[in-house]
């Protein structure tokens, strides 16, 4: 027994560093993902989204300080008590989510490994055997050294942690694992190979036969049947290949400028997915804040896109908020820019800032900045 806590006591404390970590390197991302838990359609706690980045920070500090203090063995009641409540609690989300096909990615990992909800929620057991493990066995769990060394590594590895969740909120992620990385192409991330594997559906078909109702199944023909055809149901048994990036438009009218747009030797697309929540505001803020927000980043944004005008880009906003929102922006503030709208979660996917600033050239991302960075912007 003592080995087999040993061998969970590393797997687990691994793992809930690693996967707090890449969290951690993206909390507005998990935040995005922990709305998508609160939205009426899966867990109906609307209360909760304008908590969602604030929840989002103190969960992912939380794993990864947990993940340390079962390698070095401190407070190991407490640190294993507190590993099975939370297993507990994931396990059920993930499995509420996979069953109910309510959340197609828990987001455990980030955007560093997708995992199916299914995938997540075998994840969840095994890690859940582990620590049942640990559970019954935590006597053997010995701290490697003593208190007063324990207090300060915990103490550092909080700090350290508060310390980089504020860099990357203030900036961006230190690492981006998104198709939209600096270097990346969007229209190679749109393309799809030509060998790509397509997917593979079976077809349900209902027929009467004399005077019985009978299915047959098949994965595309249509059966030859002595019969009353009913109806038929489609059934995706395997999925094809999926580019990357999709769902990426550059609309104004209906009309979807992207090809156009992405073939610019210069272009500078200002991305703010919601206008009334600028610089981080929450769903429900006041017109005074919102106004506040904007007086504060907007004025530099504008010497920036003048700045880049001046260099001879195309600048171009990309929002999912209303044209009027977008029309009266451009008047208080003289944007010499027309505003397009894009989808909110491919806006939301594209940079982890609101608003921030890309630099392309022939659809290659060449610069990518967060509206606290504007100035170290090269044109």
């Amino acid at each position: 027994m003592k080995y087999l806590v040993w061998i969970s006591r590393i797997i687990v404390g691994v793992l809930f560093i690693i996967s707090g970590l890449i969290k951690l390197n993206d909390p507005m991302g998990f935040s995005f993902k922990l709305e998508e838990y609160f939205s009426p359609g899966v867990l109906d706690l609307p209360f909760l989204t304008p908590l969602a980045l604030g929840i989002s920070i103190f969960v992912v500090i939380v794993e990864v300080i947990l993940g340390v203090l079962l390698l070095i063995g401190f407070k190991p009641k407490f640190t294993v008590w507190s590993l099975l409540l939370m297993i507990v609690f994931f396990t059920f989300l993930t499995f509420y989510s996979a069953y109910f096909n309510k959340v197609t990615d828990c987001g455990c990992f980030g955007d560093a490994i997708k995992l199916t909800p299914w995938e997540s929620f075998t994840k969840d057991v095994v890690l859940l055997i582990f620590i049942l493990i640990l559970f019954f066995g935590r006597k053997y769990i010995k701290p490697l050294f003593s208190p007063k060394t324990n207090w300060i590594v915990g103490g550092v590895a909080l700090l350290a942690c508060i310390l980089f969740a504020n860099h990357v909120l203030a900036h961006l992620p230190t690492v981006d694992f998104r198709p939209y990385k600096i270097g990346a192409n969007i229209q190679e991330g749109m393309s799809v190979p030509d060998n790509a594997p397509q997917p593979i559906y079976e077809y349900a078909w209902r027929f009467m036969v004399n005077g019985e109702e009978q299915i047959y199944i098949t994965e595309g023909d249509y059966p030859t049947v002595d019969g009353e055809f009913i109806d038929v149901e489609t059934t995706e048994i395997q999925a094809g290949y999926e580019p990357p990036i999709h769902d990426f438009t550059i609309e104004q009218e209906g009309q979807d400028y992207a090809a156009e747009l992405l073939e610019e030797d210069k272009l500078v697309m200002v991305i703010a997915y919601d206008l009334r929540k600028t610089g981080g505001l929450t769903t429900g803020a006041t017109n005074e804040e919102i106004e506040a927000a904007q007086n504060e980043i907007y004025p530099e944004l504008k010497k920036t896109v003048d700045r880049a005008k001046q260099k001879g880009y195309k600048v171009i906003g990309m929002s999912a908020s209303s044209s009027d929102m977008a029309n009266k922006l451009i008047d208080t503030y003289g944007l010499d820019f027309e505003f397009y709208f894009t989808d909110e979660t491919t806006l939301k996917t594209i940079v982890r800032s609101n608003p921030a600033i890309l630099v392309l050239s022939k659809g290659t991302i060449q610069q990518k900045v967060h509206y606290n960075d504007f100035d170290e912007l090269t044109f």
